[in-house]
């Protein structure tokens, strides 16, 4: 029918229906008009959005119109970070007796979510040399995923999966923030990093500069057989399907009140690190400490950290006394704005389970030196040298190299 032939009561309804229809395809789709007569958005720090006002706030910032944008969708969006970190290595035995390599060691990927100011979400996710699956070398692993409440007074508690307070490299272990290509051996046998456990745990920092960490989570379950017999490294159960027979303690405290100077102490108990129900005594308890003292390019690290664990099967075996520790000077220069370059040197004295048959493990004295080179905060290019003695007076020579990054 033709609109002179409509009668005025028809035609609005017709108008109200295209009305109607246009309004829906702009929800959908976004506004009829051209981009370039649409104002520019506007950057805005990730902000987390805690309330109706805050969520119309970032539409006005970002150019954005209430009926272009799912609410829900915004928030999300704005409230979840992305980061990571990743480690690539060469290491090459000058003595000729072992094998030399090079291994993607790991790709990490951090994401985090907050759900308010007050409930957030951390989790981070591992591929470990580059290749996992039957017959391959990595694992694919789940090493954060815990929620975190923030509370009063420099309070929060968390509870899921996370990273034990103990030591320096196990919370904070990205490339770009240690010496040395590999990991050092103290910090891998002994603590052993990196370590996760499942539970709930509580942290405060005083404006005194003290502080404490508190976790109660499920423990190790060290196997009593085999190789890797009773050693701390090999207890690890990663939170897969876990024996949780017997769970542990761990707690620290924390002094950051001297400018540069940072100190701690950490302590953990468990009462049977086998997960069994044997009538043996196969309690644990690990002691140690930790002191960083940074002026101006001079850096000072030391750690130290002791098993004592009973049971006539550990005493048997040599491995109810398993500790380590570390010395380990530095010195960094800052080359125009951007780039640093950093030399250390390293002292390491250890002692771990040989296992049954005395494969691996012992007693060992490491020398270290090497030097780090940043191009730019966040990646990192390493070279170092390992002078390692075990109680026979065996000698071995590692040269490693190394890229990283953080994000």
């Amino acid at each position: 029918m033709p609109l002179s032939a409509l009668t005025m009561e028809e035609l609005a309804a017709r108008l109200e229906k295209l009305e109607n229809k246009v309004e829906a395809y702009e929800t959908k789709y976004g506004p009829l008009e051209s981009p370039s007569a649409r104002p520019a958005a506007k950057s805005t720090p990730a902000k987390a959005p805690s309330s109706d006002d805050d969520i119309d706030a970032l539409y006005d910032n970002r150019g954005f119109e209430d009926s272009t944008v799912d609410s829900s969708a915004l928030a999300w969006a704005a409230n979840t970070q992305i980061g990571g970190y990743g480690e690539l290595h060469f290491n090459r035995d000058l003595g000729g007796g072992g094998d030399n390599t090079v291994d993607f060691h790991r790709w990490v990927l951090f994401l985090n979510h907050s759900f308010s100011d007050r409930i957030k979400l951390y989790s981070e996710f591992e591929l470990e040399h580059s290749l996992a699956g039957d017959g391959a070398p990595g694992e694919v692993e789940l090493e954060q995923a815990y929620i975190d409440f923030t509370l009063d007074h420099g309070l929060n508690a968390k509870a899921g999966l996370f990273l034990l307070p103990l030591g320096l490299l196990n919370e904070t272990h990205e490339p770009d923030t240690f010496f040395g290509v590999e990991r050092n051996r103290v910090e891998s046998n002994i603590i052993p990093t990196t370590w996760w456990e499942a539970g709930v745990g509580a942290t405060q920092t005083l404006d005194n500069g003290l502080g404490w960490d508190l976790a109660i989570h499920s423990g190790l379950n060290l196997p009593t057989s085999g190789s890797n017999a009773f050693r701390i490294r090999s207890g690890r159960q990663k939170v897969a399907e876990a024996a949780a027979e017997d769970p542990a303690v761990t707690a620290r405290v924390r002094y950051n009140g001297v400018p540069g100077l940072s100190l701690s102490a950490f302590a953990q108990y468990q009462n049977d690190v086998t997960q069994t129900t044997s009538d043996e005594d196969n309690s644990a308890f690990l002691v140690g400490g930790t002191a960083v003292y940074q002026a101006g390019g001079f850096g000072l690290k030391a750690l130290i950290a002791s098993w004592n664990i009973d049971g006539q099967s550990f005493e048997d075996n040599g491995a109810d006394h398993q500790w380590g520790g570390y010395l380990e000077p530095s010195y960094t220069w800052t080359i125009g704005t951007d780039q640093r370059l950093g030399v250390f040197a390293r002292y390491s004295h250890y002692e771990y389970a040989r296992g049954i048959g005395n494969v691996g493990g012992g007693t060992f004295d490491q020398y270290d030196v090497g030097v780090n080179y940043w191009p730019i905060d966040n990646v990192v290019l390493k070279a170092d040298y390992s002078h390692i003695v075990d109680e026979d007076d065996e000698v071995e020579s590692l040269l490693n190299l190394g890229v990283g990054y953080s994000f």
